[in-house]
């Protein structure tokens, strides 16, 4: 399977690279090309000095849509408009959004756009015939770069598009010790999203690192 992370160089996206890899054929992709290629050669190496193989290259944003058949748009929330006002080719793709537009006040909070959700926005800003899922939303970044731990992590997926949801968590589960699971159709992706100002609270107040969720 083909997946293209759109801003790939953040810490998010880097660490989703890393993980999916080893199993896949990954394009990082940025909007400054060279900055891509050399988030691609610190990936490679920081999984080479695991012994873990992988299959990773670093393009544009464009090049990383072009070249793929699952996108994952690892962007801030504040950035997404603009960054999606630039980028074309979605069409019959698989779009996956991992975005939680959220604010950091006392405490964060949840902040979605006027259509519900993150994943909603990125759905009305697309063609028809691009099918939107979410997922990833509730792993800390310093969890998918953390490639010598073993993980134990829940990821709920969303999208009104069965097949589509089927492929990202095929996905989602091709990553060792991440379990997917249906969460239902994308109009719950909300309550996936206001998870992680929720977590980000839990770890502050109790002092905590990096906290996931688990079904049990």
């Amino acid at each position: 399977m083909k997946i293209g992370i759109v801003g790939g160089t953040g810490d998010i996206g880097e660490g989703i690279a890393m993980r999916l890899s080893p199993n896949h054929d990954v394009v990082i992709g940025s909007r400054e090309e060279d900055k891509a290629e050399s988030s691609c050669t610190a990936c490679i190496e920081a999984l080479g000095h695991l012994g873990i193989r992988c299959r990773l290259a670093g393009h544009s944003n464009q090049e990383a849509i072009d070249r793929s058949d699952i996108v994952i748009l690892a962007i801030p929330f504040r950035h997404l408009v603009q960054t999606m006002s630039s980028l074309s080719g979605f069409e019959g793709k698989i779009v996956v959004s991992p975005i939680n537009p959220m604010e950091k006040r006392e405490f964060f909070v949840y902040a979605p756009p006027v259509e519900g959700s993150a994943a909603q926005l990125v759905q009305k800003m697309l063609p028809e015939e691009t099918r939107v899922c979410s997922a990833f939303n509730t792993v800390a970044a310093n969890k998918w770069k953390a490639l010598s731990e073993v993980l134990d992590l829940a990821v709920p997926v969303c999208g009104d598009d069965a097949h589509a949801k089927a492929a990202v968590m095929h996905l989602v589960g091709s990553i060792p010790g991440v379990k997917p699971y249906d969460a239902g159709p994308l109009a719950v992706s909300s309550m996936v999203e206001c998870l992680t100002p929720l977590l980000l609270n839990i770890a502050r107040y109790n002092k905590m690192r990096d906290v996931g969720i688990q079904f049990r």
